[in-house]
């Protein structure tokens, strides 16, 4: 025995010690072997058992079995290069038209690029060693191993700068009412092409899901509103009416008995704004909350640099983000999102019926009404 160490026992394990072993395992590991034609479900379930499968696995199983169960609230925080890969369409639509999705905050960017399929333009795959500047000098745009013509770039623009110069979008509004106008003249143009499910948009304006976006001002969407306000345009988008308008949607799930979900796809701005919804609720407006009942996410950012896009749940929860008393049930997945979310997709319309949509949008002025209700109770207590 080391003099200056203590001696540690071991010893075939003592019905204590099987106990404690009990105690802290979930499942035995035994699955049966991947059969010919296994469905992706039954994949994730029989075969995703440990590491970063096993939190895909436990993903998945949140979303299904709590996150929707009991009809609850679930936001989407969309980040990442997502729907020029085609997971707008491939993914994002289908979860909307189930009810699986009730609003989104996403980068203006991934609204902007999909438009492109909304539009009759084509992407194409790629590889990712591609010559960029012949890609240049050929008009070529590249997204990692995405590639497509400048000139959807130029058509797209044209199209928000002749659609944001109507009479409809003269006023001030928030991004989730600005893109709910959009949706439904690019939802008009699927019915006219009769080429529908193209669309992220068109789909959340048809099932009244509001979309925001963080940073209007950072995407070609907010460029183009830019150059409209140098020719004199009185549209003007308003980020605070967004900030009320997410916590009152956050506020009237919780108020009302049910939950409230976060699925958070990558990191940035997206992520920040829709789980600030309860601050804005508790340490803001001084209403009575908690925090989020449930988090997953699918992330590559690590927690160790301090960034906001790899802040763990736990982490969110000191802020008031996340409930403490749901905390074990949150779920980070250090996977890529491109594919996790079709695994996600897969497993939530296999597993899960699909749900009547929430409307959210539509009820923007009975919710904000709430909202304000309570924020003036908690003033006329304060000595503010």
């Amino acid at each position: 025995m080391h003099p200056h160490k203590p001696s540690y026992d071991r010893h075939a394990g003592t019905d204590a010690n099987k106990e404690f072993l009990h105690k802290i395992s979930r499942h035995r590991i035994d699955p049966a072997p991947v059969a010919p034609g296994a469905g992706t479900a039954d994949l994730i379930d029989g075969a995703f058992l440990s590491y970063n499968g096993g939190r895909l696995r436990e993903g998945c199983q949140l979303f299904v079995r709590k996150m929707l169960a009991d009809n609850g609230t679930i936001g989407l925080a969309l980040s990442g290069a997502l729907t020029p890969a085609g997971l707008g369409m491939s993914c994002l639509v289908p979860l909307v038209e189930a009810g699986f999705i009730d609003w989104i905050v996403s980068t203006g960017a991934n609204l902007y690029h999909d438009t492109h399929y909304a539009l009759g333009m084509d992407l194409f795959q790629a590889g990712p060693s591609l010559p960029d500047h012949e890609l240049r000098e050929n008009q070529v745009i590249r997204i990692y191993d995405i590639v497509f013509d400048y000139e959807n770039l130029l058509g797209t623009d044209k199209f928000f700068r002749a659609l944001c110069r109507g009479d409809a979008f003269q006023h001030t509004m928030g991004t989730a009412e600005f893109h709910n106008l959009v949706g439904k003249y690019l939802a008009e143009r699927e019915d006219q092409t009769g080429v529908k499910g193209k669309n992220l948009l068109a789909a959340a304006y048809r099932h009244g899901v509001p979309i925001f976006t963080s940073s209007p001002g950072d995407s070609s969407i907010g460029m183009n509103l830019a150059a409209l306000m140098l020719e004199g345009s009185q549209l003007r988008i308003d980020p605070l009416r967004d900030v009320n308008q997410s916590a009152s949607i956050v506020w009237d799930a919780k108020a009302a008995g049910g939950t409230s979900s976060v699925l958070i796809l990558g990191g940035g701005s997206p992520k920040n704004f829709m789980l600030q919804t309860e601050p804005q609720i508790q340490e803001v407006l001084g209403l009575l909350e908690a925090g989020h009942d449930y988090f997953l996410q699918f992330t590559d950012a690590r927690p160790d640099t301090g960034g906001l896009s790899g802040a763990t749940p736990s982490e969110a929860m000191t802020w008031g983000k996340v409930d403490p008393e749901k905390l074990p049930d949150s779920v980070t997945c250090y996977v890529d999102s491109t594919i996790a979310l079709p695994l996600l997709t897969a497993y939530a319309l296999t597993r899960c019926e699909k749900r009547a949509p929430k409307r959210l949008f539509d009820k923007f002025p009975e919710l904000t009404r709430r909202l304000e209700a309570g924020y003036a109770e908690t003033r006329a207590k304060r000595t503010e």
